[in-house]
């Protein structure tokens, strides 16, 4: 862990503020960008350590947004954390409560019905980036390559054609890791 000058704080509270505003289907949504801030530009963490991240926050009972909260510690310890999680959750939380109250009232109008419809494929598109940067070290990996396809075959397969809960997912993939597979 680096120690981070006061302009580092800032510049992580900034980018974390914009992505709040832009994780349209939650703060996962937002990972690629994440990843792209503190892994490829500031090289803060490493790949891994961001994958990581991820996948113990996801492991662990409570929201979603948990992962930014391991992200920002990986970064800077409990101030990392803290950084990531005001800068993740004030402007998306005051623009939830201002635009819950104002389509509450406007509900019925075709804006308001067209903005909602055209969500769906922006926060699908927006899951599937977070999907490929999750895998792509294992698939760049030629010793983890056909083990990281078929675990994404699979899973996309599952998702599609059943019903069964992502957890299941989530844990078989748990099972693999702790295997040393993939």
């Amino acid at each position: 862990m680096n120690a981070l000058a006061p302009a580092d704080w800032l510049n992580i509270l900034a980018q974390f503020m914009l992505l709040s505003l832009l994780s349209v289907g939650g703060a996962i949504s937002t990972a690629p960008e994440m990843h792209r801030f503190v892994v490829i530009q500031q090289h803060w963490i490493t790949d891994t350590q961001f994958s990581a991240s991820i996948a113990i926050a996801q492991a662990a009972p409570g929201p979603n947004v948990l992962f930014v909260a391991v992200v920002g510690w990986n970064v800077g310890g409990p101030l990392g954390a803290f950084v990531t999680m005001v800068g993740i959750l004030l402007p998306s939380t005051m623009l939830s409560l201002w635009a819950g109250r104002w389509s509450a009232k406007h509900r019925r109008t075709r804006g308001v019905r067209a903005f909602i419809n055209g969500m769906a494929p922006l926060t699908i598109g927006l899951l599937l980036a977070t999907g490929w940067v999750l895998a792509e070290p294992f698939l760049r990996d030629s010793q983890h390559r056909v083990g990281a396809l078929a675990l994404l075959a699979l899973s996309v397969l599952l998702m599609m054609g059943t019903k069964i809960s992502p957890m299941w997912l989530v844990a078989l993939g748990a099972l693999v890791g702790a295997l040393g597979g993939v």
